[in-house]
């Protein structure tokens, strides 16, 4: 509990989670009869117990709220791409957390950095981790690609960047009967095989089955897989994006949308790295940086519950100052957010004037 409040607070230290613990004590002890925690048993507790404690509490609580709501788990698969992928979209990637070199030797990954990174799989539908792997920033991402696409099942689709680009990973996707779909990197060349017919989108400048032509490569991946070259619009000016999937059956352009969606992930590491707290860290151990990880993202899919339940219709970082705001008031939750205007969607307060109370005024 105490770390849910320094992420929802924002706590800059120990003593800023103890003493407004302490401060509201009585509130405090409604909650089966807790009591603020002291500076030193917080210490403690970030640097001894178990962070794998709250790794099992997140992945609980997740289960739970998605028996509560079939809505929650499934997401709004009738809009967007969704409509025409009609199957479970998983967008894989990681964001790398910097810390402080001075104080977190563990982390070390060069001469003046040490960073924690955060690898994450998300379910495009509904916007949910499916897999969460925390470690420091020493080893690349490709690494890490089997661990973190383990759970994928035959027939869904996996979207990932080409810092995950591994063959034998590859390889073991296809054969599982996974769809997947990511980025070539720069270094690769490839064989043509066969030229497929020109699409009639403009967007797509070439569509081939290919080979790689490194030996290695292609003993790992023995099968042909399909190369997409498309003008992709970045930042207001049209670019030229290669990419690849073991799909023979969409059109280029499906390719190309499908990679778009990859975008959704990086919303994900802003909303919690910009509303969260994931930049001032209560501890400087392994075992303090992976609580408070573990407690933000927990405090995340909580938040997204509410906004589900709740038909919220404003951002992420409002729906956290409101909570924040009203933090320690007796208040209705549901009734708190309709005040808002969650039912319209008006970015205005739909007060009534009986609820208007001005000091001094009969």
């Amino acid at each position: 509990m105490s770390m849910l409040f320094a992420q929802l607070t924002h706590a800059i230290g120990l003593n800023d989670v103890c003493d407004a613990l302490r401060l509201h004590s009585g509130l405090v002890s409604a909650l089966r009869g807790a009591t603020p925690p002291s500076r030193n048993n917080l210490s403690h507790a970030n640097k001894h117990r178990d962070a794998a404690l709250a790794e099992r509490l997140f992945w609980a609580v997740l289960e739970h709220l998605q028996k509560l709501s079939p809505g929650f788990a499934t997401g709004r698969r009738g809009k967007g791409l969704a409509r025409r992928f009609r199957r479970v979209i998983h967008v894989v990637d990681s964001s790398t957390i910097a810390l402080i070199v001075s104080c977190i030797d563990w982390a070390r990954h060069r001469r003046r950095k040490a960073a924690a990174k955060l690898h994450v799989r998300l379910d495009l539908h509904s916007l949910l981790p499916r897999f969460v792997l925390v470690e420091s920033a020493k080893a690349a991402d490709s690494i890490r690609a089997a661990e973190v696409c383990a759970g994928v099942k035959a027939g869904e689709i996996v979207i990932f960047d080409r810092a995950y680009v591994d063959f034998v990973h590859l390889c073991a996707l296809n054969e599982d009967g996974v769809f997947w779909v990511t980025r070539s990197k720069e270094s690769l060349s490839f064989r043509i095989v066969r030229k497929l017919p020109k699409a009639a989108d403009k967007r797509i400048l070439r569509d081939d089955l290919v080979v790689p032509k490194n030996k290695d490569s292609r003993a790992n991946y023995r099968k042909s897989m399909r190369r997409v070259l498309a003008l992709v619009l970045v930042d207001g000016q049209q670019r030229e994006m290669e990419f690849l999937t073991n799909n023979l059956c969409w059109s280029a352009g499906s390719v190309a949308d499908l990679y778009r969606c990859r975008w959704q992930i990086e919303v994900f590491f802003k909303q919690i790295k910009q509303s969260l707290q994931l930049c001032d860290f209560l501890g400087n151990s392994a075992n303090a940086v992976r609580w408070q990880v573990w407690t933000a993202l927990l405090l995340y899919v909580l938040m997204r519950f509410v906004c589900v339940m709740s038909n919220w219709h404003h951002s992420f970082t409002r729906l956290f100052t409101l909570l924040r705001a009203a933090l320690w008031r007796k208040i209705d939750l549901w009734a708190l957010l309709r005040f808002c205007g969650t039912a319209g969607g008006h970015f205005r307060y739909l007060a009534t004037p009986q609820d208007a109370y001005f000091p001094g005024f009969a």
